[in-house]
């Protein structure tokens, strides 16, 4: 596994950039980010766990649990706004 970082890799603009650019694209994709995001904390929350890392695990566990809920809601919005969205 890579080792954290403080900054996102390849990626040269500041954390409000990046923020924005998620949050303005269409919420499907949106949710996709966001669940690709979960997945990767769930399996560091894995990793933490074999490690023995129990109160790490539980909180990345619980952080990866509450990012799929915003992936659910996110994906609540496209079904609203897909209908009125303009195909590309």
């Amino acid at each position: 596994m890579a080792k954290h970082t403080r900054h996102v890799e390849g990626y040269n603009g500041t954390l409000d950039d990046l923020a924005k650019a998620v949050g303005n694209m269409t919420y499907d994709q949106t949710a996709a980010f966001i669940r690709k995001l979960a997945d990767d904390i769930k399996h560091q929350a894995d990793s933490d766990m074999k490690r023995g890392r129990k109160k790490l695990a539980e909180e990345s566990y619980n952080a990866a649990e509450r990012l799929y809920e915003a992936r659910d809601n996110m994906q609540a919005a496209w079904k609203i706004c897909e209908p009125y969205m303009k195909k590309e």
